[in-house]
């Protein structure tokens, strides 16, 4: 677990004052780990520290409470799981945002404790454990969010956007012909962007983005992923049957890409032997997503050179 920046950066954006409780130190059973935080603003929140009665009542207390509170969860909250958290409640607007690779903060001067964990992990590249150390939170901060853009508004890009857009450390772009293609509401986080040429907006796209291929036209699929394979991607994947793969493969070498780079594209995205509900195509696919935010994390930029304190 560590510090997701960014998403602490958009909730203040978005919502002005927020608050970020995070778990501090867990004695005992417990349903999360140290690490484990939630962001909570007037109306709303995002992130989980689990708990069901715990979550409730740390959101519910989320601007009433400031620093460190243990809680027993068996005689507080009459929960089964028997152990105690302690909970780090902090409160965040534009004017008080943190920065650094490393998050440091805590009552009076920083211990020696602290200050050999921030050494360690400016001197020798090594990422602490999000860790109590003597009354100071310490918490690495998460690698930038990996750009996840989901071309197609329809029964299953909606069901991707649903499963991906709670996860952390993910960016998601939403891309489709036009507004009324999206539903009404759409999930804190998601960017919507219409685009009448959705092939044109390729371009707008990092080129360490995932890209997932799904639209209402094959013809618009075919478009997409002819943009994908001259632009460059991390990963890109397209919705479709073995039969529908060998068609494109066909005809995206004669628009004159090499097999390699065509192989480069993952089709079908997701598990076949989940089956083909909407539902299921975007669990399996999500698992793709998440293998692959994984095996980059290690090499993905982080925030700032500098440690904050």
């Amino acid at each position: 677990m560590s510090f997701d920046l960014d998403a602490l950066r958009r909730a203040v954006a978005a919502h002005g004052r927020v608050a970020r409780v995070v778990v501090a130190e867990v004695a005992g059973s417990a349903p999360r780990e140290v690490g484990a935080s939630m962001l909570v603003w007037a109306g709303g929140q995002s992130g989980t520290i689990g708990g069901g009665a715990l979550e409730f009542e740390a959101a519910r207390q989320a601007f009433t409470r400031n620093g460190l509170t243990r809680h027993p969860l068996g005689p507080e909250l009459g929960q089964c799981c028997g152990g105690a958290v302690t909970l780090l409640t902090e409160h965040y607007d534009a004017n008080n945002l943190p920065e650094g690779e490393v998050i440091a903060r805590g009552p009076g001067e920083m211990p020696l404790a602290v200050r050999r964990v921030l050494d360690r992990a400016r001197a020798r590249g090594e990422t602490p454990a999000p860790q109590l150390v003597q009354g100071w939170m310490v918490e690495p901060v998460s690698p930038s969010a990996l750009p996840v853009w989901i071309w197609g508004a329809g029964h299953v890009g909606r069901a991707l956007v649903s499963v991906l857009s709670p996860l952390p450390g993910l960016a998601l772009t939403w891309v489709d012909t036009a507004p009324e293609r999206f539903p009404d509401e759409i999930p804190e986080g998601v960017t919507a962007l219409p685009a009448p040429h959705p092939e044109q907006a390729m371009a707008l796209a990092p080129r360490i983005t995932a890209h997932l291929v799904l639209t209402y036209s094959h013809e618009l699929d075919l478009a997409l992923c002819h943009a994908a394979l001259r632009h460059g991607f991390a990963f890109c994947g397209l919705i479709g049957s073995d039969t529908k793969w060998a068609r494109f493969r066909r005809r995206l070498s004669a628009l004159g890409h090499a097999s390699a780079r065509i192989d480069a594209i993952c089709c079908p995205i997701g598990q076949k032997d989940l089956g083909k509900h909407p539902q299921a195509i975007a669990i399996g696919t999500a698992g793709q997503i998440l293998r692959l935010q994984k095996g980059m994390d290690r090499a993905w930029p982080t925030h700032s050179s500098a440690s904050g304190a």
